[in-house]
């Protein structure tokens, strides 16, 4: 609901509700939050909430450890599975120091800042997520185990896709709080399943992709289940991964696409540590679908981007190495000053690689830049990257970069 702070104070007094969860993100974009009472939304709004930062990763220690969380009205959403009487609400906020000044570690407003700078040039961006996930039983406990809900393949139906049911309700719950899914299926891995977005605003987007998450575990936990969203679950099987889908639309109806994308291969390598943060990461690149190689190509599963078949207003690149540890309001940010980059610079676009890498032999694999191999080389890029450097601020790049 895109409400001001005057019309979520009457909803919730309307509504009956009685909790409301103040949302943010560490800086490896797991959600957080702090609940109030209704009587203290106004002073949510007008002075914001303090919180002890020294517990929430990438937020510092023990000094200066006094936050406040501020809402972000137009971020209002009902919690579906929590009791219609006594009900509980969500927002998203903004961190600031007790003064007023921004956080620098707060994600969200990275990501602010990035569309800004889009908009100060003339140009918007639109993202949409592809998030895929596993579903494994749990035992007598609760406890995640490793066995598959179910043992279907690709896009399978039931009884073999089991997920079915699961996916089904999770899209109808994301379309109460607002969110449009556009596809769901089970993807090739055992117990592996994959829901799609409609894009949206880069903010939007990101906000959306962190409810994805939240909205999964729950359904997936009420279902006596445990959703996996690690980049490589289990050996000899499909990773999963996070395809963001992204469109540019530039002043005067221009198309800056191909430069976007150049700015975007540009930085690829330096981009990773950000977008396939943790150890596990690298065991999926390079592998089933997972690029491994800095390319790109047309309708070509095999490359980093691929363009794919779409037309007018669903013309978009889809950047296909990034998995669902990424914090996406950092993954976009970046993304953003990247296509941003290409254009100022008019970087030319490098050939397509029009063949499937999977099967390329080793002479014609030389020929392009692969990706980084371990998650080592990924933070080395980025700590010594001129370009990350100038747009992260010091406390995110060290949170991704120390070993």
């Amino acid at each position: 609901m895109k409400c001001t702070p005057e019309e979520v104070i009457q909803y919730v007094e309307e509504e009956n509700v009685k909790f409301i969860r103040l949302a943010f993100c560490d800086v490896y974009g797991q959600q957080k939050n702090l609940s109030i009472m209704p009587g203290e939304l106004w002073r949510a709004f007008s002075q914001g909430m303090a919180f002890d930062a020294s517990a929430i990763a990438g937020f510092g220690g023990a000094v200066r450890s006094d936050l406040f969380l501020r809402p972000d009205s137009a971020t209002l959403a009902g919690l579906p599975w929590r009791p219609e009487n006594g009900r509980v609400v969500r927002m998203f906020c903004d961190i600031t120091r007790p003064d007023g000044s921004v956080f620098e570690a707060d994600t969200r407003h990275l990501l602010q800042q990035a569309i800004e700078d889009a908009q100060n040039l003339g140009y918007s961006f639109s993202f949409g997520a592809e998030m895929e996930f596993y579903l494994f039983k749990t035992d007598e406990n609760g406890e995640p185990t490793q066995e598959p809900y179910d043992h279907a393949g690709y896009m399978d139906i039931a009884p073999a896709d089991k997920g079915e049911n699961v996916r089904r309700e999770i899209c109808l719950t994301l379309e109460q709080m607002g969110i449009r899914p556009e596809s769901s299926h089970h993807e090739e891995g055992p117990g592996q399943n994959e829901i799609d977005f409609r894009y949206s605003d880069a903010l939007t987007a990101a906000d959306d992709a962190i409810t994805f998450r939240s909205v999964v575990q729950t359904i997936a936990a009420r279902s006596g289940l445990w959703a996996d969203f690690s980049p490589k679950p289990l050996s000899g099987q499909p990773g999963s991964g996070l395809h963001i889908n992204l469109s540019v639309h530039g002043p005067d109806g221009s198309d800056p696409m191909p430069q976007v994308l150049a700015g975007i291969l540009q930085h690829a390598y330096d981009l990773t540590a950000f977008c396939n943060p943790c150890r596990d990461s690298y065991r999926r690149l390079g592998s089933s679908k997972a690029p491994g190689y800095i390319t790109w190509s047309s309708e070509n599963r095999s490359q980093l981007i691929r363009l794919p078949a779409a037309q007018g207003e669903y013309r978009r690149l889809e950047l296909r190495s990034p998995d669902p540890t990424a914090n996406p309001y950092i993954a976009f940010a970046l993304l953003i000053w990247a296509g941003l980059d290409g254009i100022v610079r008019d970087l030319p676009l490098p050939p397509s690689a029009d063949l499937n890498l999977y099967e390329a032999p080793a002479q014609v694999l030389a020929s392009f830049r692969r990706l980084p191999a371990t998650l080592e080389e990924a933070q080395s890029a980025a700590a010594k990257s001129p370009f990350i450097r100038s747009h992260l601020p010091a406390a995110i790049l060290s949170a991704y970069t120390q070993a």
